[in-house]
């Protein structure tokens, strides 16, 4: 359905949504009754097509999660790329540094050779593994000039700097090889994941192929009836709050009281809504959202031409001045969770145990989302696999 993923991560799952195999399996077999020989193998060993629809569901689910960490993985490379160049070049400086610095010493050398002055202690010095080992045994200190000192000083610690950064540019090449295994290892199992699914599909008659839209068709309605639930509940709960604000506005021109809290006499307070500053730049972010519609969903992109759930929710923030992270696992802890019911346009919505979905809440219970593989940037309600499918919904800004 999407792109992303690693190690476990820390959203908060809203409470009370029941698992998406439940919610999708009920809906599925309420399409099927109808048409119970799809629901059994045929005779010919085939899969039956709740089974085949299920399989490449499934399929589609695990390559979005291997999308998001193919992502991770991406990022990682990237990073790790700048690291090891930045140290290479560190180093070649250094390396510079500490040639110029033993040139300058060999000049000491050759002009001690001149001179026939102090020949044995400066050859030796110069071939010596380390020059303070040789200066804690011998007196050659003791002979140098000021300048011929501050040479030595800079030479032994441009010497142990240059050691010191090849190393850690040795490590950081280490690192980046096992991350580009990493994003190998990624790439193939998206891949492999999507070839199987294109495969199932493929082997299905017209007939077949009918049938299956069609279950497909009256999951898309169930999903619409939630949404437009969904868009009567905050209507209904932001006539409450504006009256809230009536009442309150009126008692405080009337020296009634001067609280102002929003308890709903309930025993619970509800979380105050989004300032105006979100709202203006929601609006940058939907607007750009909007003008994607129609671009094909591809796993890794992040735009102009296509897109994958999480690239384009990074970029339509992005439009916003807003700077989201790469991958679902990161983006869904940069901002403020809230529950769903409260949802803003401009909020992400996450989906599944995994994460590896999400999409931006534009209202009434919709989104804009990139959905999956064979799919476009389009409008869909955030119920579109069920509302046991949603993790949670989070203000990002």
């Amino acid at each position: 359905m999407a792109s992303h993923r690693k190690p476990r991560p820390t959203g908060t799952r809203v409470a009370g949504i029941r698992t998406p195999a439940l919610a999708t399996a009920a809906l599925t077999s309420v399409a099927l009754l109808s048409q119970t020989a799809d629901a059994t193998p045929s005779d010919d060993g085939r899969p039956s097509l709740e089974e085949v629809e299920k399989k490449v569901d499934d399929l589609y689910r695990q390559a979005g999660s291997a999308t998001e960490k193919y992502n991770a993985a991406k990022e990682k490379t990237a990073k790790q790329r700048k690291r090891v160049d930045r140290l290479l070049d560190d180093v070649a400086q250094r390396t510079q540094k500490l040639n110029e610095a033993r040139e300058e010493l060999g000049s000491f050398a050759s002009a001690q050779y001149r001179t026939g002055a102090a020949i044995p202690e400066t050859a030796t010095f110069l071939l010596a593994d380390s020059p303070q080992d040789y200066f804690d045994q011998n007196q050659l200190m003791s002979r140098l000039t000021g300048r011929q000192k501050e040479a030595v000083d800079d030479y032994v610690t441009q010497q142990s700097e240059t050691m010191k950064k090849r190393r850690e540019a040795t490590e950081s090449l280490e690192t980046l090889t096992e991350s580009q295994k990493d994003l190998k290892t990624a790439k193939a199992t998206v891949q492999k994941k999507l070839a199987t699914a294109r495969e199932l599909l493929s082997e299905l008659t017209a007939e077949e192929k009918a049938r299956l839209a069609a279950i497909e068709k009256k999951k898309q309605q169930e999903a619409a009836r939630k949404a437009a639930e969904l868009a009567k509940q905050q209507e209904a709960a932001e006539r409450e709050r504006q009256e809230r604000e009536r009442e309150e506005a009126a008692r405080q021109e009337s020296g009634a009281g001067s609280g102002t809290g929003t308890d709903t006499g309930t025993g619970t307070t509800e979380p105050s809504a989004p300032d105006a500053s979100y709202g203006t730049k929601a609006e940058k972010a939907l607007a750009f959202a909007r003008a994607q519609i129609g671009k094909p969903y591809v796993w890794g992109a992040t735009g102009p031409g296509s897109y994958d759930c999480s690239g384009l929710t990074q970029a339509a923030w992005k439009a916003a001045d807003v700077s989201l992270p790469r991958t679902t696992y990161d983006q869904v802890n940069a901002g403020t969770t809230v529950p769903v019911s409260q949802a803003q346009p401009g909020d992400l919505v996450f989906f599944y145990d995994d994460l590896s979905h999400v999409g931006l809440y534009i209202g009434n219970g919709m989104m804009i989302h990139a959905p999956k593989p064979g799919a476009y940037v389009r409008e869909e309600s955030i119920y579109y696999d069920g509302e046991g499918s949603i993790h949670s919904v989070v203000r990002p800004a």
